[in-house]
């Protein structure tokens, strides 16, 4: 992330007049100093997403779950407050689209059937499965399901953030913020996260680790991506949202052990 983003990369001063002294102004200053972290994650968020989305909304959501941020935030941890917050912003974000049933029913089917049958196969085979592999459980042609992954691809824009409990929204990225550390329960979440996380992208395909680790890790945008890879944007918004189908189902696999821990 460019550092022009977030300009208040440590001031540990004005995190002091705000925590120690509920200074109000200090918290003002705060607010505003990382607004531009709101339209970084909004503009990221924006890609792949129906027209009817606004950025806007997108931004007065991702307001929200910066103030929120900013007031849960332990400043004396030394932690990095951009990452804390860009997963706050984003929930928030997350949040409003969901409130908003952006995405209809069938959409979110044939995202939950793709899901459902990566995890079936791969834990069968325990390797990577292709697409006439998941083509031929689906019982459609391969051309059908490249059209139902491009319908999907909107959805994968909430990523990693589906609750891993039906009856609460706790979410599987959710677990992984510091501040759970204190949770006894924390290690043991943790634990399997990451090793379902870890399984997951060892059966993605090298296109579609590539996509991962450029998007999530080097923070390009789709478009800039397929520059890189000489391929149109809509093959990369498809592998990313194979890959991403792959990893929840691969969480998936986790859930009973997550519930029961």
């Amino acid at each position: 992330m460019n550092k022009s983003k977030t300009p208040l990369l440590s001031n540990f001063e004005m995190w002091q007049k705000w925590k120690e002294d509920s200074d109000i102004e200090a918290k003002k200053e705060l607010i505003e100093g990382y607004l531009p972290l709101v339209d970084y994650v909004a503009n990221r968020m924006a890609i792949g997403l129906p027209k009817n989305v606004s950025k806007d909304d997108l931004a007065s959501n991702g307001i929200m779950g910066l103030i929120d941020a900013i007031e849960k935030f332990d400043y004396r941890r030394g932690l990095q407050f951009e990452t804390y917050a860009s997963w706050r912003i984003r929930g928030a974000m997350i949040d409003g689209l969901r409130q908003g049933d952006w995405v209809p029913r069938s959409v979110r089917e044939k995202a939950k059937k793709i899901e459902e049958a990566y995890q079936h196969l791969e834990q069968r085979y325990l390797r990577s499965v292709n697409d006439s592999e998941i083509s031929a459980y689906l019982n459609v042609s391969e051309r059908e399901f490249q059209q139902m992954v491009q319908e999907i691809a909107v959805t994968t824009v909430c990523s990693l953030e589906d609750p891993i409990r039906d009856e609460d929204s706790e979410t599987r990225s959710s677990l992984l913020v510091d501040e759970k550390a204190k949770n006894p329960d924390y290690k043991v979440h943790e634990f399997y996260i990451k090793e379902a996380i870890v399984k997951g992208i060892e059966r993605l395909t090298e296109k579609e680790r590539i996509v991962i680790s450029l998007f999530y890790y080097e923070e390009l945008s789709l478009s800039e991506i397929a520059e890189v890879m000489s391929l149109s944007p809509s093959r990369i918004s498809q592998l990313h949202s194979k890959a991403i189908l792959r990893l929840r189902g691969a969480l998936g696999k986790n859930k009973n052990q997550l519930m029961e821990h």
